[in-house]
């Protein structure tokens, strides 16, 4: 039983078109007194046919942040503006900035202003849709996300529109890549450091693996590390509630840059999840410890 409060409430700003747009959103704050400068928050984004709560629910997120201190906070998207309740990670507005990345970092600016966050430990993360919409608030605000993870997802900036988004799905994009990537470096001359976490079933006929090979190009171009930079790799094989996976880091001078978590048998599903719920698989490493555990090393302060 959770001891810390479960508040929701409403966030209202200028959303896609620049029409006044309401998002609602939960928030959990845990129990415990928050460190001096604050605690850490984390953002996560649900995937299609979810709301809130029930990726509250299916995650547990809410039961490991409790003991450590965090701060979660559900933003929830509209049946009104997606049937499915799908962000629209696909829409080329969106990926540049617009759409609901405005009425996201709203709510974050909201929470932050009204309860004791330490700023420089702001983190984002998603399933499927809610991941790639994840990266792509990363990508627009640096600034403000100290690291992003991405569970079972499609690469960044490779569809335009609903129709290419379900072959980039299927498929991926390796011309678009790298391309994509670059126009957000080009926008951003300044870009910092982002560190990531991507995780994904192998066995996902969804959002199939070949977009984690590409979301893993994606942030090695993001953290400028070319072919041939010297850095250093550690691959470690594990078994976790019946499904193997593999753990590959990739360091910089020393800083972890990214960590690639591949999933045996893991089909379309938050991994170590509620199984009573949909897209969650109780089998496997619990990703919800996987990305406290890997936001825990980064703060915005040293993301430079």
């Amino acid at each position: 039983m959770l001891s810390g409060q479960w508040l929701s409430d409403r966030y209202t700003g200028l959303g896609p078109h620049g029409v006044l747009r309401t998002m609602l959103y939960w928030l959990y704050l845990p129990p415990v007194a928050p460190a001096p400068g604050g605690m850490p928050l984390v953002i996560m984004l649900h995937g299609c046919d979810q709301n809130a709560n029930k990726f509250a629910q299916g995650t547990r997120m809410n039961l490991l942040a409790e003991k450590q201190g965090v701060a979660v906070v559900y933003p929830q998207q509209s049946v009104t503006s997606h049937p499915q309740a799908c962000w629209k990670w696909y829409d080329r507005a969106t990926q540049e900035g617009g759409g609901d990345v405005s009425l996201i970092v709203g709510i974050i600016n909201t929470v932050t202003a009204s309860h004791p966050i330490d700023r420089s430990r702001i983190y984002i993360c998603g399933f499927s849709a809610g991941g790639a919409m994840a990266h792509i608030v990363a990508l627009n605000h640096p600034g403000l996300i100290a690291a992003v993870g991405v569970h079972s997802s499609p690469l960044f900036g490779a569809a335009r529109g609903a129709v290419a988004a379900i072959k980039v799905m299927l498929q991926g994009d390796a011309r678009r890549a790298g391309p994509a990537i670059q126009e957000v470096l080009d926008r951003q001359p300044g870009f910092p450091l982002m560190p990531t976490i991507l995780l994904h079933g192998e066995s996902d006929r969804v959002v199939r693996p070949i977009n984690q090979a590409h979301l893993e190009e994606q942030s090695l171009l993001l953290n400028r590390v070319p072919d041939g930079t010297p850095v250093d790799i550690t691959t470690r094989e594990r078994t976790s509630r019946t499904f193997a996976y593999r753990l590959r880091d990739v360091s910089l001078r020393r800083k972890l840059l990214l960590r690639v978590v591949q999933i045996s048998e893991l089909q379309h599903a938050w991994s170590g999840g509620d199984a009573s719920l949909a897209f969650n698989s109780g089998p496997g490493p619990t990703s919800s410890k996987l990305l406290l555990d890997f936001f825990s090393r980064h703060s915005r302060a040293g993301n430079v």
